[in-house]
């Protein structure tokens, strides 16, 4: 599985979602054979896709499952302007509740943030090595 290791804690953001440290297994799987593509999204970019979704589809995602919805918009839209009939299939389980990140969101106090690399290369260096 792809990790970044149990002792990995992420900022205290709304992208930091379940605050896990690592992808399934199968979806790591899926990566690793390069049949699907792990793509990051800013969180107002999720927010602005959520507040989208809801308003053209009626329907509001639960916080935890915003990281999906900009992604799946985009690839949309490229179908749309490439003319092309296009299946874009992604998860989205809504449990519609107030999430304090939203209410930030709307107040305009919610930014954009990048983990710092070097964060991530220092979590990488302490896995332990194991043979494939």
């Amino acid at each position: 599985m792809y990790t970044l290791g149990h002792d990995f804690v992420p900022p205290d953001i709304h992208a930091g979602g379940l605050r896990y440290h690592g992808a399934a297994p199968l979806v790591s799987q899926l990566v690793h054979a390069k049949l699907v593509e792990a793509r990051a999204a800013p969180q107002l970019a999720c927010f602005e896709a959520a507040v989208q979704f809801a308003r053209d589809g009626g329907h509001h995602p639960g916080a935890r499952v915003l990281p999906r919805d900009p992604r799946a918009i985009d690839e949309a839209l490229r179908a749309k302007e490439e003319g092309r009939e296009r299946v874009v299939l992604f998860n989205l389980s809504a449990r519609p509740r107030r999430h304090g990140r939203v209410d930030e969101y709307f107040a305009g106090r919610l930014e954009d943030f990048e983990y710092p690399s070097e964060k991530v290369r220092e979590s990488l260096r302490n896995l332990p090595q194991v043979a494939l």
